[in-house]
């Protein structure tokens, strides 16, 4: 039989740090580390373990209170969301999103990745033969005519640049939903989404290059592609961590891999929705203008240095275990 004395000598240490993972994560684990992450499951299941030996042995002893706390303050760190922190849109963008973004962006990369790889092949493949662009996009023969007699088909965003926002964002967040959702099918429709659009956007580029209409396209391109490109990035590397929990739970359990994954999979679409909005209004508003080519060039570059000077600058505040004060407390 197990006795307080021994348990403490031999456990002390892993409650510690367990606590101390759970003052790191500010009511919200979000923002760990992919390998404090996976110490913090296990140290928590351990935990359960000791609480149930505890209250078998010795139900009565202070240690065993202890441990339901530990356990309970660890549960609810796990698998609940705050509601109640004041100031949480602030802090949502302040520091839950950068975090979590910079805990997650291997999977942003290889979404990336996936999307520019297939789009330079098409690109190149096209721009040699468009009549391949048939096999890599079907029923692109229509967008190829447009093409070769010089037409400008974005120029109706100018006929109602407000009704083509909305049109236009609710388009590129219905894309990124795709991606994102994509993952509980094993990750397979998050790569089709990523592939799909990589040789869409690269055969259109191709052919256009060929027949000397690149400079009309990328004119109406390049104002909102890096803002564009970055949402469907990100929104399919959430996708991809949705498939990798699925597949690879690691030391968590299955539902429980599921489950943070959902949670910080959530949180990057919901950046994604604000980044295609900014997308939306400049694609409406911008893109298909007559300004100059390099204006559009520097709001591109210009918004796209925002955004990831944000995402991986913000939210680096209090990393030495103790907790900030409102409204700087993560969720």
């Amino acid at each position: 039989m197990m006795t307080p004395d021994r348990q403490i000598r031999q456990r002390s240490s892993a409650w510690a740090r367990l606590e101390a993972l759970l003052d790191q994560a500010h009511q919200s684990i979000v923002q760990l580390p992919a390998e404090e992450l996976r110490e913090l499951g296990e140290l928590y299941r351990q935990v359960c373990t000791d609480l149930a030996i505890a209250r078998r042995d010795f139900p009565d002893h202070p240690q065993t209170a202890y441990l339901n706390q530990l356990v309970a303050r660890a549960h609810g760190t796990i698998y609940r969301y705050s509601v109640n922190e004041p100031n949480r849109i602030l802090t949502f963008f302040r520091i839950t999103l950068p975090r979590t973004f910079r805990a997650t962006w291997p999977m942003t990369l290889t979404a990336a990745l996936v999307f520019l790889l297939p789009a330079i092949i098409a690109f190149i493949a096209a721009f040699r033969d468009p009549t391949l662009g048939e096999a890599f996009v079907p029923g692109i023969d229509g967008i190829v005519s447009q093409i070769q007699n010089g037409e400008e088909w974005w120029l109706r965003i100018n006929e109602g640049p407000a009704a083509a926002s909305a049109e236009i964002m609710t388009n590129n967040i219905n894309v990124a939903i795709r991606a994102f959702a994509g993952g509980i099918t094993f990750g397979i429709y998050t790569l089709y989404i990523l592939l799909t659009n990589g040789l869409l956007l690269g055969t259109v580029a191709g052919i256009a290059q060929r027949f000397a209409f690149a400079d009309n396209l990328w004119s109406f391109v390049i104002g909102h592609l890096t803002l564009e490109l970055s949402a469907i990035f990100i929104a399919g590397g959430a996708g991809l961590q949705l498939a990798w929990a699925i597949l690879r739970p690691g030391t968590l359990s299955r539902r429980n891999a599921l489950m943070i994954a959902g949670r910080r999979a959530i949180i990057l679409v919901i950046g994604c929705a604000v980044i295609l909005v900014a997308a939306g209004l400049i694609e409406a508003f911008i893109s298909p203008t007559d300004l100059p080519f390099l204006l559009k060039l520097i709001v591109s570059l210009g918004s796209g240095g925002l955004l990831y000077t944000y995402l991986f600058l913000s939210g680096h505040e209090v990393r030495d275990g103790s907790p900030p004060s409102a409204p700087d407390q993560p969720n």
